[in-house]
């Protein structure tokens, strides 16, 4: 009997053992958006990037576009963030998207570098703040850029494409600008490159312009000497009868003024910035759908 009670025992406990294992791996598993955000050295990644407040994302698209902005932000070290919301509490949309990436801890190292798509349903509008790099890297023509890209698909409703669209583009003019060739940036330099380029080497120009001047003073030479009768005269006294002039009256009368106009300087990064009501300085633009 004793040996039977002790099998039994023996049985119960293995039995136990071999489910711990199982225990383990659902304990493990991921299971929802609420899951640990990994830290990356930089971000604070206290907040998921995309900040659904309006809820027109399911579960799927969360989880699908968070992962798509976390690689692009820590690829570009420069946070990438969008959020949708139904109401902006009576602030501009200016206002309600700096203070909602300054509540949210967005922003890389110490300059707190990046950008927040907020797509405000109240009134249809959109805009774009930039803080720190992403102000150079994101200029006041990339905004506009931006936003005609992604209005006809927030006026049709397809949201999942309009994140997917700005994440394209952000990562695109972050990397251009760090090329040195910000959208929207002066191409002065570029222009004269290309046009240093084009030129022919400089003793191609002084052979030209000697060979021009040679063919031109056989030119000119040739058509003087037909010209024998013609001698140079200093008035035009041989072409007025005598008495024939009589000068009654003369007058200075002004013909005509020569102005000179100076271009106006322009931003260096060709953003327009503002400081923002906790004292920070942001760039920024948008519009409506």
């Amino acid at each position: 009997m004793s040996k039977k009670i002790i099998s039994i025992l023996f049985a119960i406990i293995l039995c136990f053992c071999m489910t711990m294992p199982a225990f383990a791996v659902d304990v493990t598993a991921p299971t929802s958006e609420a899951e640990e955000i990994i830290a990356e050295p930089g971000f604070a990644e206290t907040c998921y990037r995309l900040q659904d407040l309006a809820k027109v994302f399911d579960k799927l698209e969360r989880e699908e576009l968070n992962e798509k902005l976390d690689e692009i932000s820590h690829k570009n070290k420069l946070d990438i963030t969008v959020c949708f919301t139904n109401s902006l509490e009576g602030k501009t949309i200016a206002d309600c998207a700096e203070e909602l990436y300054e509540n949210y801890e967005f922003g890389y190292g110490e300059n707190k570098d990046g950008v927040m798509l907020l797509i405000s349903f109240e009134k249809n509008e959109w805009y774009i703040a930039t803080r720190g790099y992403a102000v150079k890297a994101i200029t006041d023509a990339g905004i506009q850029y931006i936003g005609e890209k992604i209005k006809t698909n927030l006026a049709d409703g397809y949201y999942y494409d309009v994140v997917d669209t700005y994440i394209t583009i952000c990562d695109q003019f972050i990397t251009d600008a760090r090329n040195g060739n910000p959208y929207g940036g002066s191409t002065e330099k570029t222009d004269a490159d290309e046009e240093k380029s084009l030129l022919p080497p400089p003793m191609w120009i002084l052979i030209s312009i000697g060979a021009g001047l040679v063919v031109a003073l056989i030119v000119v030479g040739s058509m003087k000497k037909k010209l024998k009768t013609v001698n140079m005269q200093a008035e035009a006294n041989s072409y007025l009868r005598n008495g024939s002039l009589s000068i009654t009256e003369s007058n200075d009368i002004f013909l005509y003024s020569n102005v000179t106009r100076s271009p106006k300087s322009k931003n260096d990064n060709n953003s327009s910035t503002h400081e923002s009501s906790s004292g920070n300085t942001y760039g920024g633009g948008g519009g409506k759908f």
